[in-house]
């Protein structure tokens, strides 16, 4: 009886433990609430970290702009206002200038696996910890970092060579999108996210850095914006997954390392299927008479990259992070032989 007793005794215990150590993940995306991305993490991914742990780890995912703006996450993740931020690190270049670098290096990786392998591999999410910490004191830790996809550029009228962007008003994140755009003759406009449709319809912009095709076409904005740019031009903006210091230093080496891979797998996996269902998508639109998909010439990609990548080194000049960031870019992206 006494044995028994013992027995029930630490297992109750070590129930108990287990219990403790559960942790759930209040975590704000920058997508919005309709996104294919939203649903796409939520139906096939969320329940697998929670599987994965054993229950130990389970996030629950909230929409752009529902606790605090997109550009507030990193202090609200430091304050523990949020558990951590699933975020297109853009919106922060405001906040230290290595975020635009990190952010989106427009017209340099070629794919989204480029340049999470980058965040893996080589280096990427160092720098982007660096980032982190120069913004938050070291109050927040970067999981993992890296895009998964290449993005439209939904148009109200057509642009159709690159001197067709001249003049153009064109919704951007704050920091080197619009700076490319600016250098290219075109005029950035910063607005939220959540207002790009509202913007496009009542043509206070001309054009919007919105999101892959799949998703400006879950929220309409082909609808109000029927010349939409594509494969993208410009934009590959990385996403970051943080989680609040504290909070990741109560997980154990395993939940850490799970939650990592995790979500490198989430993404390489949606990389995959945004770029097939990108490609279905504006294949159906193009066929129509309401929409006329604008593929631009060779010509016209590399006049942008040569802006773009003059906009690389003047924006690396603005921090010595910044520097530091594009320097790391560059040598990775030679390595994959994207230069010589």
């Amino acid at each position: 009886m006494k044995l028994s007793k013992a027995v029930l005794l630490a297992t109750t215990v070590i129930g108990c433990a287990a219990v403790a150590q559960a942790e759930t993940f209040n975590i704000q995306t920058s997508f919005n609430a309709g996104d294919f991305s939203t649903q796409y993490i939520t139906e096939n991914w969320l329940p697998k970290i929670k599987e994965r742990t054993d229950s130990r780890i389970q996030i629950v995912l909230t929409p752009n702009g529902s606790v605090v703006p997109a550009k507030e996450t990193p202090a609200a993740v430091a304050a523990g206002v949020l558990d951590g931020d699933f975020t297109s690190v853009n919106y922060f270049a405001g906040l230290e200038p290595a975020y635009a670098i990190m952010g989106d290096l427009i017209s340099g990786y070629d794919t989204p696996e480029q340049m999470l392998g980058f965040c893996r591999d080589g280096g990427g999410e160092a720098m982007m910890q660096k980032a982190a910490d120069a913004v938050t004191s070291g109050e927040v830790t970067v999981v993992a970092c890296g895009p998964y996809s290449r993005e439209a550029l939904v148009a109200r009228t057509p642009i159709r060579t690159f001197e067709d962007l001249s003049g153009m008003k064109i919704r951007s994140p704050e920091g080197l999108a619009a700076a490319v755009f600016s250098a290219a003759g075109a005029s950035p406009v910063s607005i939220p996210f959540s207002e790009v449709f509202g913007a496009l319809e009542k043509g206070i912009v001309d054009a919007a850095d919105a999101s892959a095709y799949v998703n400006n076409d879950a929220t309409g904005l082909q609808d109000v914006a029927p010349f939409p740019l594509y494969p993208g031009i410009h934009s590959m903006p990385s996403m970051q997954l943080t989680v609040n210091t504290e909070k990741w230093n109560n997980l154990s080496g395993e939940d850490r390392t799970t939650l990592r891979d995790w979500w490198y797998e989430a993404m390489f996996a949606m990389a995959a299927e945004v770029s097939k269902l990108d490609a279905e998508i504006a294949a159906r639109d193009d066929a129509t008479d309401d929409i006329e998909v604008i593929d631009w010439a060779q010509e016209d990609r590399d006049k942008l990259r040569v802006v773009a990548r003059e906009q690389w080194e003047d924006y690396a000049t603005k921090s010595a992070l910044a520097k530091e960031a594009l320097d790391a870019n560059i040598a990775y992206m030679t390595d994959i032989g994207l230069f010589k």
